[in-house]
């Protein structure tokens, strides 16, 4: 079971300004302290797509570095050439080609323009496609669609999930949005904000019911999440 107990500890310096608000607002190391505990009780299951979710300094990177470690995305390189030429050595052109239109970046022209003059929608896309290419079994991707708006996130989320699933592969997003949930179609969740893990038994093929993670996400956004201590069936 991956469990995670973090504290992460803030020294403060000791300039006249640290100072001044040291001691206006009477805080003490103990108070400048993070800690984060917890378990996401993923062992021995079966699932392709999972989701750690909350609002901004609630811990969702720091715990997804303590639990999936190396498998966090860095970045694609890329270089002033054609995104095309920029995914992973080795890979053949059908295979590009096919993970372009999978994650939803399905516009030749697009393929063959620098990264750099991309909207961000579409750089989100090639960085899932390379991270996808790169041929790991399990990528996790940090502000999953966090400069996207919110209908690029929906369409995205909902590739990228049948994407992951047809590929058997693995992937967790990192995210402060959870109006995704309904199409990644996560088969977990954890929510930093209440501390639960929340995992889904659900028939996770293309044919899984909308309806299924409708109520996936009505539940967490209720606020009902919180009084699961466990997992849920549904």
């Amino acid at each position: 079971m991956p469990s995670f107990d973090i504290i992460k500890t803030t020294k403060p310096s000791d300039s006249y300004r640290v100072q001044s608000v040291i001691g206006a607002f009477d805080l003490d190391n103990a108070k400048l302290d993070e800690h984060f505990q917890g378990n996401i009780d993923i062992e021995g299951k079966e699932w392709n797509v999972g989701l750690i979710v909350g609002g901004s300094g609630t811990g969702k990177t720091t715990i997804a570095r303590e639990v999936f470690g190396d498998h966090i995305y860095s970045g694609m390189p890329h270089t002033d050439k054609a995104v095309v030429d920029d995914m992973p050595e080795g890979v053949s052109i059908k295979d590009i080609e096919r993970m372009f239109t999978s994650v939803g970046f399905a516009s030749p022209p697009n393929w063959l323009r620098p990264y750099s003059v991309l909207s961000n929608g579409e750089k989100m896309r090639c960085d899932l496609a390379y991270a996808l290419l790169k041929g790991d079994d399990l990528v996790v991707y940090d502000e999953f669609t966090s400069v996207v708006n919110r209908q690029v996130a929906k369409a995205a989320s909902f590739a990228i999930s049948k994407c992951v699933r047809r590929n058997g592969k693995r992937f967790v997003a990192v995210s402060c949005h959870d109006d995704i949930i309904e199409w990644l179609q996560p088969d977990w969740i954890y929510n930093t904000d209440t501390k639960r893990f929340f995992f889904a038994q659900a028939n996770t093929s293309d044919q899984t019911s909308t309806s299924t993670y409708t109520k996936f996400g009505t539940l967490l956004q209720s606020g009902k999440f919180g009084k699961y201590s466990a997992s849920i069936t549904i």
